[in-house]
C-alpha cells in the first residue's frame, strides 16, 4: 500500500458523497482494506485498478446495494440512509451501470420517471412526465431521443442517455459510471465525453471507472487507484504519467512484465517478419446478414503461425465475419474453411472438430457457465478426450488438464473447484480464453477478447493469443474495436459497411491511418498500407 497518499485537488470542502474506512470481507476474501474516497461537485474522480481489485465492491457500496462490514458512506457530510432505503439512496446518488438497466418494455419518459411519476391519488400526470423528461433531454442536448420512444428500439448510447438523464432529472447531484464507454463507438464517446464536462461544470460530483486508462487522462479531474482492496494511489490527474499510474495498478514488479509483454508484441523479438506456413483458414467470398452488421463478398486467409486483426465501427460486419468462422453465423453465399476442411454454417461443433477454438464476445452470455468450476468451464471443450471408453470423466483427470490452462493464463482464483460466477470479470474472461486454448486448435478466433478487463489482464490474454502463433504455429484471428489488441497482430484488415477497404502489412501500424480508415476517412476508396 502506498502510505498517505497524495490528495487530489477539491472544489469544496464538504463532499457530495464519500466512503470513509470501507471494510468488506466475501467468505475468506477481504475486497476492501479500509478504502476512504470522496466525491465532490464539480469534479470528475476517475477510479481505476486491476479486475478483483474492488472497484465493483466500492461502488456497490457507494450506490446502496451493499453494506460494509464496517466504515460508513456519507452524503453531503450526513450518514447515509438505511440500506432499505432505496428511495432515499435513489434520491442522492445514481449508477449508470455497464450493463444497461432500462427497462426496454417502457418508454424513454416511463424509464426516466421510474418509481418516482408525477401525479397524484395513484395517478400517473403522463402530460407532466413527458413534458420534464423533453426538457431534461433538450436541457442537456439528448436530442436524438423522443420522450415517447420504446426503449427496445433503442441503440446502446441512447439507453445508456436515458440512464444519465434519469439521474438528472431526480437532480441527483452524484453520478457513477461505471465502463461507459465498453459498448459505444468513437464518436458516441466523443459525445460522452462533452456530456460529462457539462455535468461537472454545472457542479455534478461524477465517479467514472474505466480499463482505459487514455479516457481517464481526458475526461477526469483526479484519480483513485485500488489494489488488492487497498487505495494505493489519490491524485490529481494532471500530476501522474501513465507509466505511474500503471504501476500503481499493477504494482512495480507485474508492471514491468506489462511492458515486456507489449515491446515483445511491438516486434521487438522479430516475429511478425518471419515467413508463414500454408493457409490455414480460407475465406471465399463470404456475404452474410446478422445484427451485427452485415458481410458482403469478403475474401481472407491466414496462414498458420500468422496473426490477423480484423477491425471496425460497430455495425462494421467485423463480429458478423469472426462468428461465421467460428460456426455461430449463418452465411448466404461463399465459403469457410480450415486446413481443406469446409465449415457449415450455425455448426460450431463442426468448427470446434476442425480445430477452431472460439473466444465470444460477450463471455456473460456465451464464455462461460457460472455456477461450474474453473476446471469444469476450462474443460469443457474436451471433455470427450478425458472421458474414459464408458465416458465417465475422473475430477483428477479434468483438473490435471486444467491446471496447465490456469497456469499459462494466470489465473487468479481460490482452486480449481471455484465457481467461475464468483471471479473477478477479467478471470472470468481468461477462463473464457482458456476453453478455447484447450483444444490445442489450429486457429482462434477471437472477438473483443480484452474488452473490460484491466491492464496486466489485456496483457497475459494478448501474449497468451501471441504465443499460439508464435510457439505453437496456430492462425489466430483477432476481431477487435481497441486499437491496443492489434500490436499483437502481423497484418490488419479493415472492414466498413460490410466491405474491407484497406490492408494494413506492415507493423507497428500507425494509429491515425487505422483510424482513418475505420472512420471511412480513406482518400481514394481501398487501400493497402
Amino acid at each position: 500500500m502506498v502510505e498517505n497518499p497524495k490528495k487530489p485537488a477539491v472544489a469544496g470542502e464538504v463532499p457530495v458523497a464519500e466512503a470513509i474506512g470501507i471494510y468488506k470481507q466475501f467468505g475468506s476474501t477481504l475486497a476492501l482494506r479500509g478504502v476512504s474516497v470522496a466525491l465532490h461537485g464539480g469534479r470528475c474522480l476517475g477510479l481505476v485498478g486491476r479486475n478483483g481489485a474492488g472497484k465493483s465492491t466500492l461502488v456497490s457500496i457507494m450506490s446502496g446495494i451493499v453494506e460494509p462490514d464496517t466504515g460508513q458512506v456519507r452524503f453531503d457530510g450526513q450518514p447515509s440512509p438505511d440500506l432499505a432505503d432505496v428511495r432515499a439512496w435513489r434520491d442522492r446518488i445514481s449508477t449508470v451501470f455497464q450493463h444497461s438497466m432500462v427497462v426496454p418494455q417502457l418508454t424513454v419518459a416511463e424509464n426516466v420517471f421510474l418509481n418516482s411519476q408525477p401525479g397524484r391519488s395513484g395517478f400517473v400526470d403522463w402530460k407532466t412526465m413527458r413534458a420534464g423528461t423533453q426538457r431534461v433531454l433538450a436541457e442537456w442536448g439528448f436530442s436524438d431521443v423522443a420522450a415517447g420512444a420504446p426503449c427496445a428500439a433503442l441503440t446502446v448510447e441512447q439507453r445508456q442517455l436515458v440512464e444519465i438523464a434519469r439521474a438528472l432529472a431526480a437532480g441527483r447531484r452524484c453520478l457513477l459510471l461505471d465502463e461507459p464507454t465498453a459498448a459505444l463507438e468513437r464518436a458516441e464517446i466523443r459525445r460522452l465525453f462533452d456530456r460529462v464536462r457539462a455535468l461537472v461544470a454545472s457542479g455534478v460530483a461524477v465517479l467514472y471507472i474505466s480499463h482505459h486508462l487514455e479516457e481517464v487522462f481526458e475526461v477526469c479531474d483526479d484519480v483513485a487507484v485500488l489494489r488488492d482492496g487497498e487505495l494505493v494511489l489519490a491524485q490529481a490527474t494532471a500530476d501522474l504519467s501513465k507509466d505511474e499510474l500503471v504501476a500503481a495498478m499493477v504494482g512495480p514488479n507485474v508492471a514491468a512484465m506489462t511492458t515486456t509483454a507489449r515491446t515483445r508484441q511491438n516486434g521487438m523479438e522479430g516475429p511478425e517478419h518471419r515467413d508463414h506456413g500454408r493457409p490455414c483458414l480460407v475465406v471465399e467470398h463470404l456475404s452474410a446478414i446478422s445484427s451485427r452488421g452485415a458481410v458482403r463478398d469478403v475474401s481472407l486467409e491466414v496462414r498458420h503461425g500468422e496473426r490477423v486483426g480484423l477491425a471496425g465501427l460497430l455495425g462494421a460486419g467485423v463480429a458478423t465475419l469472426a462468428r461465421a468462422v467460428a460456426g455461430n453465423q449463418a452465411w448466404t453465399s461463399g465459403k469457410v474453411e480450415v486446413e481443406g476442411i469446409p465449415l457449415v454454417p450455425r455448426r460450431p461443433d463442426k468448427a470446434l472438430k476442425a480445430g477452431v477454438g472460439y473466444v465470444p464476445e460477450d463471455r456473460r452470455a456465451e464464455g462461460f457457465v457460472r455456477v461450474l468450476s474453473v476446471a469444469e468451464n476450462s474443460t469443457m471443450t474436451i471433455v470427450d478426450k478425458l472421458a474414459n471408453r464408458l465416458g465417465v470423466l475422473a475430477p483428477r483427470r479434468r483438473a490435471a488438464a486444467a491446471r496447465p490452462l490456469v497456469e499459462r493464463l494466470s489465473i487468479v482464483s481460490a482452486g480449481l473447484s471455484q465457481l467461475v460466477g464468483e471471479l473477478s470479470g477479467g478471470n472470468q474472461q481468461k477462463v473464457t480464453v482458456a476453453r478455447a486454448l484447450a483444444i490445442a486448435p489450429k486457429l482462434v478466433v477471437a472477438i473483443t477478447p480484452t474488452r473490460g478487463v484491466d491492464v496486466a489482464s489485456k496483457a497475459a490474454l494478448l501474449e497468451a493469443l501471441s504465443s499460439l502463433a508464435r510457439d505453437d504455429g496456430a492462425a489466430v484471428l483477432l476481431a477487435t474495436d481497441d486499437l491496443d489488441d492489434l500490436v499483437i497482430c502481423d497484418r490488419v484488415v479493415v472492414l466498413r459497411n460490410g466491405e474491407m477497404v484497406a490492408e494494413f502489412t506492415d507493423p507497428p501500424f500507425e494509429r491515425e491511418a487505422l483510424i482513418e480508415a475505420i472512420e471511412g476517412l480513406l482518400a481514394d476508396g481501398k487501400a493497402t498500407a
